[in-house]
């Protein structure tokens, strides 16, 4: 149309989608700060020590990606300089923030579908069929992500127990990022994400919201009541005193070295109940991890007497 204004050209480059300014003829790039092999080092190592992630050379480029978005967006150029405002901050919101940045959350509803199908069968008919504590189940989703494993593990015991009345269950979901916790309490998720819901489950346990490309699907009560969420380091302190029915860590331990693995499988087997079951993922395995779980099923191993 005669007059109208034109958007001004969109261009990529090195440091993301920049809008050119017409009216000069210059294209406006944002300088990516260089990440050195001493600053890497650092990092890597400090990352190791505080949460047991183990950032090879491998996760260089993922580093200098989301860690340099960080300190664009504060001025900074130096990742250096980063790494000495994380230690300078006392409150610990920085160091927050870092780990958040360098974690990978992948998750969905009922993925690996055979452990949910081991919660509401086996796990549910050992609980109910207990002498000591009969219809108490508690279950620890370590590493629960943005909320659709522990909200998974819910549903199962759901549909495993029938009904609630004179049942004690208690699902503790813990994650080391604040972002994807937030994300889980508010048990809200798009279409994409319950794609996976067995059918019939969805109607049953989802309520549909808004229309259209906005339309989500907020959890029901009866599962969000059975879930408590809590941000934990799981190379930190753990306050839980057990004993857990299960403990599903899944597709977490792939980003810790065997030594890390040893020590966690370690602490989760102290944790469980007898006959209590762990749970890790199927791209996971305890070849080479020392420990004292009985082998149940692939991926699935139990505490002994």
């Amino acid at each position: 149309m005669p007059g109208a204004r034109t958007a001004p050209p969109v261009l990529y480059g090195a440091s993301g989608w920049q809008a050119a300014r017409p009216e000069r003829k210059v294209y406006l790039m944002l300088d990516q700060p260089s990440l050195t092999d001493n600053e890497f080092e650092k990092i890597s190592s400090f990352v190791k020590e505080t949460c047991g992630i183990d950032l090879h050379v491998g996760k260089r480029e993922l580093v200098k990606a989301r860690l340099g978005k960080r300190l664009r967006n504060l001025g900074m150029t130096s990742f250096d300089d980063y790494f000495q405002r994380v230690h300078a901050d006392a409150s610990g919101a920085e160091l927050t923030f870092m780990l958040d940045a360098l974690a990978t959350n992948v998750t969905s509803f009922f993925r690996e579908p055979q452990h949910f199908d081991y919660v509401r069968t086996a796990v549910v008919q050992r609980a109910a069929a207990s002498k000591i504590n009969p219809k108490r189940l508690r279950v620890w989703s370590a590493g629960c992500s943005s909320g659709e494993e522990p909200y998974s593990i819910a549903i199962s015991i759901l549909e495993g127990v029938h009904s609630l009345e004179n049942w004690d269950v208690g699902i503790l979901a813990t994650d080391l990022s604040v972002k994807v916790l937030d994300y889980a309490r508010r048990g809200v998720y798009p279409r994409e994400r319950i794609a996976n819901v067995p059918k019939g489950l969805g109607p049953k346990y989802f309520t549909a919201e808004g229309r259209g490309e906005d339309k989500t699907y907020r959890i029901a009560q009866a599962v969000r009541g059975l879930v408590t969420f809590a941000r934990l380091n799981l190379m930190g302190h753990w306050p839980m005193k057990g004993p857990f029915d299960a403990i599903l860590c899944r597709n977490v331990m792939i980003y810790f070295n065997k030594e890390t693995q040893t020590r966690l499988i370690d602490r989760f087997a102290g944790l469980l109940a007898v006959g209590g079951v762990l749970c890790i993922g199927h791209s996971e395995s305890l070849a080479g991890v020392k420990h004292k779980l009985d082998y149940i099923a692939p991926t699935i191993y139990s505490r002994g007497r």
